[in-house]
This record gives C-alpha cells, structure tokens and sequence, in this order.
C-alpha cells in the first residue's frame, strides 16, 4: 500500500544534502588516501600511483558538485534559465565513465531553470535502471518550451527500480517516510509537478523508457 508523501521543508533540505554528500564523499576520501600514501611513502612507484589517484578523485569530486549544482542548487535567481550546453557538459561529467555512455541529442537553447534540473534528476534515475553500466539517450520529445523529453537506457539487467514510479508520483511505502535513497526520485516529481509535466516510464528487454510530457 503506498501513502502521500508528507516532508516538511527542513527534512527534504537535510535529506538532499545526504543524497549530495554520498555522491562527494567517496571520492573526497580517496584524495585523503593518496595524500596519506604521499606522505608515508618512499617507493616512487607508490608515489606515481598516488598522484594519479588524487587526479582522479578531484576530477570526479569536482564533476559531481558541478552537477549537484545545476541539479539541485538554486543555479540563478528565480525565474533563471540555464544554457542546456552547460546541462549537457556537467552531465556528462557525472555520468560517463567506462560502464556508461551518454548520446545527448538536444538543441542548445537557454531553458527555464526548473526545467532543466528536472533533466538532470532524470538522467541520474535512468542510471539506476542499468545498474552494470550501459547506454542512455536523450532527446526531445515534442519542441519548444511546452515539449518534454524521451530518455531511453540499455544495458544488461535494465530493470525498473522496486518502488521507483511510486516515488516520482510522490507516494511511499510504510507510511510515506523517504530515506536519503529515495529523495532523488521524490524530488524528480516535485520538479515535475511544478513545471506541468508528467512521467511515465516503460521496461522492455534490456531497454528502459523514460517518457516526459506535458501532464
């Protein structure tokens, strides 16, 4: 049985800096490793793999705070709207790696800021529907401002997360408490909600279907 999700404001803020501290911390900590190594070690080998692993880890440290900027940051005033060419850069940033392709198939265009970070928490709920890493698409569905996008994933053992659409309809399990896993998806359909569109989400094969349309 599923119930209206009910989070005061300070609960949904304090839930998504969790969700934004799991994503930094642990390539934070793996900096704190290498410069330990550097410090304790002689070996220059040791040293050499030390400073491509602090490299590393700021790169992708620095990638997810830029994306957690646009996706959950104010990013602007009110009313703001975002280059979806900086959208396009900071998801690539999170999302790519050697698991996971993005093919980003949208017009650069300056769009409402509400509307693009509803894009970017979109794109981080179709990475959970290839867990082993795969492929994901974006493009328009419909044009202009009123239309919405279709982001399709494939990978090997795609699947639709357990409780998943529930969450992005704003309903929960065991009375409507969220954790700081399922703000993510929670906070998509606010974002939805509160730009007009609707989403629905179709599994077939080893491919998954996200659908965004006005509601």
């Amino acid at each position: 049985m599923t119930t209206a999700i009910d989070l005061d404001k300070l609960d949904l803020a304090a839930l998504l800096c969790s969700r934004v501290c799991h994503d930094v911390i642990s390539p934070v900590g793996a900096i704190v490793n290498g410069l330990e190594v550097l410090e304790d070690e002689d070996d220059p080998a040791m040293k050499s793999f030390a400073l491509d692993l602090i490299a590393k880890s700021a790169r992708q440290a620095s990638a997810r705070l830029q994306f957690a900027r646009l996706a959950f940051g104010a990013a602007g005033s009110a009313g703001a709207q975002i280059d979806t060419g900086e959208a396009e850069k900071v998801a690539r940033g999170f999302i790519e790696d050697d698991r996971t392709s993005l093919t980003w198939q949208l017009p650069r265009v300056l769009a409402p800021k509400n509307k693009v970070k509803l894009l970017l928490n979109l794109l981080v709920v179709a990475t959970s529907t290839i867990p082993r890493g795969g492929r994901i698409g974006v493009e328009e569905n419909g044009t202009g401002e009123e239309g919405g996008f279709r982001l399709t994933t494939q990978g090997s053992h795609s699947r639709i997360p357990p409780h998943l659409v529930s969450l992005l309809a704003g309903e929960a399990q065991e009375g409507g408490s969220v954790d700081a896993h399922a703000i993510q998806p929670h906070y998509t359909g606010l974002l939805a909600r509160a730009t007009g569109y609707g989403i629905s989400l179709a599994h077939e094969g080893d491919a998954v279907t996200i659908l965004v349309a006005r509601g």
